[in-house]
Formats: C-alpha cells, sequence, structure tokens
C-alpha cells in the first residue's frame, strides 16, 4: 500500500505532468509573468464553466474577500453576518476593513451557517450575509437569498473550499458562487481546483461589482499610472494562470473522484454507531471529509490513527468567536453551543483525488478497530 497523506498533490501532478509542464514552459518562454494571455484566458475559462459574466483573478482567497467587501462599500461600523465555524479569513476580513463580524452558530448535520438564527442577528447596521460553503457542501442559498432581499441585505459567497458545487435555487441547479451578488474563492493547493502556490479569483454578475473589484484588485487604477481609488496590488500570476488552466478540465473529474471516496468511506464505516457522517448529496465536493466522535474519544482517536501512519486534521478547534483575535466582540463560551460542541468532536480524514481502495480500507478499518 502507499504511505497515506492528507491530500496527495505530488500522484494528482503526475498524472497531468507533461501538459503542467508545457504550460509553465510556455510562460517562461512568453516571459509574461504578471497579467497578459494566460491570466485573462483562465479568467474566461473560469467564467465559462461557472456560466457567469465576470472573473477578477487575484492573490489569494483572503483578498478576494477582502475586495469582494470592498468593491460592496462595506464602511467601518457595518456589520456583516458569518459563521463561527471556518477559516479566519471569513471573519478577518470583515474586522481588516473596520466593519464588525457578527457570529452565527452553525448547523449541526451541514456545518454551515444556521439559516434559522440569521434574521434575529439583523439590525439596522448589517448590510450584508457571508455564507461559506464549508468542506464542500453549499449552505441553504435559498433562505439566505431570502433573508438578503427581506432586509435589502448584500450576499458574499464564500466558495474557498466548494468551488464546483452546485446550489438549488430557484429550482435550478446553480454553481456555488453564482447565486449571492458577489463570491470569493481561493487556489490554494488543497482546494478542489488548486494552483502551485497562492491565487484566488473573485466572480459576480453584476458588471458593476466586477469594474470595482478588478479596480481595487490593480491599486485601483484603470489604467497604469492613472488611480482612481485607493487599491491594493493582488494579483494572480501568469504561472498559476497556466496550471490552473490545465486543471480546470479535470475540475468534475476530481470531483467525482472525492465523491467516489466519500461514498466508500460512508460504506465502510455505516456500522460504526459513536460517529456521525458528513451529510451525503449529489452536489457535496467533499474538500474535507468530516467526522463528528461522539464519545469524547476525538483526540484518542486522532492519536490513534497518528500511531497507524494515518494523518488527519482538525477543522477547526476553536470557533472564531472564542478565538483571542476577536476578543473585542465580547462573546463568551456557551455563546454558539454548537460550533463549541462541534469543535471538541470534529475530525477530518485523507481526503483527495488520488485516494484508492485499499488506503480508504485501511483508514476505515483503523477508525473501527479503535472505536468499537
Amino acid at each position: 500500500m502507499r504511505p497515506i497523506v492528507m491530500v496527495d498533490l505530488h500522484s494528482q501532478y503526475m498524472a497531468i505532468k507533461n501538459d503542467i509542464d508545457a504550460a509553465i514552459q510556455r510562460v517562461i518562454d512568453s516571459t509574461q509573468f504578471i497579467k497578459g494571455q494566460e491570466v485573462e484566458a483562465f479568467e474566461q475559462e473560469l467564467a465559462d464553466y461557472l456560466n457567469i459574466p465576470h472573473v477578477i483573478s487575484c492573490a489569494n482567497g483572503t483578498d478576494a474577500l477582502m475586495i469582494s467587501l470592498r468593491a460592496l462599500g462595506i464602511q467601518p461600523g457595518d456589520e456583516v453576518i458569518v459563521p463561527t465555524f471556518t477559516f479566519i479569513a471569513s471573519a478577518e476580513v470583515i474586522t481588516l476593513l473596520g466593519a464588525v463580524p457578527v457570529f452565527a452558530d452553525i448547523d449541526p448535520d451541514t456545518f454551515n451557517i444556521d439559516t434559522r438564527q440569521v434574521e434575529s442577528l439583523i439590525t439596522p447596521r448589517t448590510r450584508a450575509i457571508m455564507p461559506v460553503h464549508l468542506f464542500g457542501l453549499c449552505a441553504d442559498m435559498e433562505k439566505i437569498m431570502h433573508l438578503a432581499q427581506k432586509h435589502n441585505l448584500y450576499v458574499i459567497e464564500d466558495v474557498a473550499q466548494a468551488l464546483g458545487a452546485t446550489c438549488n435555487y430557484n429550482g435550478k441547479a446553480c454553481k456555488a458562487g453564482t447565486i449571492g451578488h458577489i463570491a470569493a474563492t481561493s487556489f490554494f493547493p488543497s482546494k478542489n481546483l488548486g494552483c502551485f502556490g497562492d491565487g484566488g479569483a473573485i466572480f459576480t454578475r453584476d458588471a458593476t461589482l466586477a469594474y470595482k473589484a478588478r479596480l481595487i484588485a490593480n491599486h485601483g487604477a484603470e489604467k497604469k499610472y492613472y488611480h482612481l481609488m485607493p487599491g491594493v496590488n493582488s494579483r494572480l500570476d501568469a504561472l498559476q494562470a497556466a496550471i490552473l488552466r490545465v486543471k480546470l478540465p479535470h475540475l468534475d473529474e476530481y470531483i467525482s473522484k472525492r465523491q467516489a471516496a466519500a461514498m466508500q468511506y460512508h460504506k465502510l464505516l455505516a456500522e460504526v454507531k459513536s460517529i456521525q457522517l458528513p451529510v451525503s448529496t449529489p452536489s457535496h465536493t467533499f474538500n474535507q471529509y468530516t467526522l463528528i466522535v461522539k464519545n469524547g474519544q476525538r483526540n484518542t482517536l486522532q492519536h490513534y490513527l497518528q500511531e497507524k501512519k494515518i494523518p488527519t486534521a482538525i477543522y477547526y478547534p476553536v470557533p472564531l468567536h472564542l478565538q483571542p483575535a476577536f476578543s473585542y466582540l465580547k462573546y463568551s463560551e456557551g455563546s454558539f453551543p454548537v460550533a463549541e460542541r462541534l469543535s471538541h468532536q470534529v475530525i477530518s480524514l485523507p481526503m483527495h483525488t488520488e485516494l484508492d481502495e485499499e488506503q480508504i480500507g485501511y483508514i476505515a478499518k483503523s477508525v473501527r478497530d479503535f472505536l468499537f
């Protein structure tokens, strides 16, 4: 059996090595490393894949969120509702703009923002809701958009873990990130669509928001040396764009492989009563495969699997409202009981496109051996 890794980027690369190497060499030969044809072509190809008119690439997923908020005109003192159980970038960018993250608890089954709670958090200062499509499963966009329309709020979709997933909206299957007013994603190497470094993108149906986002990402300039607003330097370099152009046509195949691995995990772990398996839907892309360990043995299970040479990860050990970075908001333990409970129960097993049946069988058997 091959060694088990959390994310096997090397094997994925080897399967498309010739195409990747040729794309990299093409950029080197062109000596056009910043912006240019590769970046423009990738933006158009991703727009075509998502069936959305505007894609603006940038340096990373955090920048994509920050630029999206700025394009919407989020100001100091404005409130943005965001789940407390997510990576810090979702709330961090709100704080960096002087706005206020208003945390919400999560659904205990999907890990996504609890839409039953959102309306009670809306105040006269609320400007936006930021659903995070966590672990590859879309949040309930029907309810979120209904609330946004009812209260005249913006919706920023955080698609960093769910690019390629589908959301049901108005009776149609829509790609994650194409329903809200604007969306942000990351091309961090471990994502469903990952580059060989950092990268990100913003997408929207709104031409005005797209124009603003493109300006902000380019020092506020439409034309070189002519700056219409203060902006930032946030660019996807041409090497990363070329790599992503090779990988994008494989994205649906990559998602199918993750889903197949998840279904095998499901089958082999279904009888283990002390764990809760992740929600299984045809639209879940399984950027992570996250279990809930109900019997208080999460940490000892993790140690046991480590001894069996099986890597695991904890996403996320401390909810954002209890992080020192947000202590100024004066939340306390007990504020969001679901997120707090799950932070002590979740464990993510290896999940990537190159998992084989032998590896999954060994991982599942090890989990069963410990918990039975």
